[in-house]
């Protein structure tokens, strides 16, 4: 009898004992599943304050450079092999220059950028930039002295959206600048015939739509190319010369491309405004575009667009009646002296 006692409380001891190893194993597990949860947590949150770090740069930038990417179709941009030779690829990290018949030039290639305002003045640009802008005989701004918007768009390609612009300019009396590349105005002669015919500027854009900047680096005769070549596609068509205003592709130029644009008898044409519009199969909404114009307007904006957005063609009319109702008037790149 004592020895069935004995036993039966050996085994309640034996159960206790595991019992309390399980609870001991279970509170250290537990221990573990809070700390690593904490690490989680941690590590999330340090995630999420990253994004929206980001968020905010992106939301908050005042530094602008658009379009990052040249509005031109692929079946459309005519692209020389040549222009495209490793061999002949500069460094552009640093801004050497050049004494091939221009002397102490920069060829470093350079980005358009400027600084969004939001307070009714003009976008800003760096000191620097604006003094080799200005010695170049390059513009961003026309007359800011006066309420006054020169509207400017970017032909690229055809998108089916010129007609209306067209249109609508027409029923505003607006007299708007086209920046056209060679192919634009082989491939679509009516709508260039109708921009001369209603009183616009024809104005050039390249030829095969490059960096002018590194253009300039493949020597003066071939720079002049993608000038003289869209020059004469306009001249076959319309009989009459070129207006002497140039947007440089992707905005990207350099000292020596800026200086070879005056000795053509060119101005370099930048902007003050643009933003997201030319990507097609992102267009924005007219919420966002509109809240953009109105919030961004200045006197003396050169304001680039570009027709291949539908957005563009829908708020247009909308824009031209606002912006006059604020007392803006529309002119003439022919005004910039």
């Amino acid at each position: 009898m004592k020895r069935k006692r004995k036993k039966k409380r050996s085994s309640l001891g034996l159960v206790l004992l595991v019992l309390i190893s399980a609870s001991a194993l279970g509170a250290f597990t537990s221990k573990i599943n809070q700390f690593r949860n904490r690490t989680d947590k941690y590590n999330n949150d340090k995630s999420i304050v990253v994004t929206d770090k980001k968020d905010d740069a992106k939301n908050d930038a005042i530094l602008v450079k658009e379009p990052e990417k040249a509005p031109v179709k692929p079946k459309v941009e005519e692209k020389k092999p040549v222009d495209k030779k490793p061999e002949e690829k500069k460094d552009t990290s640093q801004d050497t220059k050049t004494t091939t018949g221009t002397a102490n030039l920069g060829t470093k290639e350079r980005d358009w950028f400027y600084i969004i305002k939001k307070d009714g003045t003009p976008s800003g640009i760096p000191d620097d930039v604006a003094q080799i802008i200005k010695k170049h005989g390059g513009y961003y701004l026309g007359n800011t002295e006066e309420k006054v918007i020169y509207l400017t768009f970017d032909q690229g390609y055809e998108n089916g959206y010129t007609g209306k612009i067209l249109d609508t300019l027409k029923e505003n009396d607006v007299k708007a600048t086209f920046f056209l590349v060679k192919p634009y105005i082989t491939s679509n002669k009516d709508l260039v015939k109708r921009m001369v015919d209603e009183g616009h500027i024809a104005a050039n854009h390249s030829d095969t739509h490059p960096s002018m900047a590194q253009k300039a680096l493949k020597g003066k005769e071939a720079f002049e190319a993608e000038f003289t070549a869209t020059e004469k596609a306009f001249e076959d068509l319309t009989g009459k010369k070129m207006a002497k205003f140039f947007r440089p592709p992707m905005g990207k130029y350099s000292e020596l491309s800026l200086e070879y644009t005056k000795e053509l008898g060119y101005k370099s044409i930048f902007w003050s405004f643009a933003y997201n519009d030319w990507d097609v199969n992102k267009q924005p909404t007219h919420e966002y575009a509109k809240k953009v114009l109105l919030e961004r307007a200045h006197s003396g904006g050169i304001y680039l667009l570009h027709s291949v957005s539908k957005t563009n063609a829908e708020i247009l009319d909308w824009f031209i009646k606002d912006a006059k109702s604020k007392g803006y008037r529309f002119a003439s790149l022919e005004e910039l002296s």
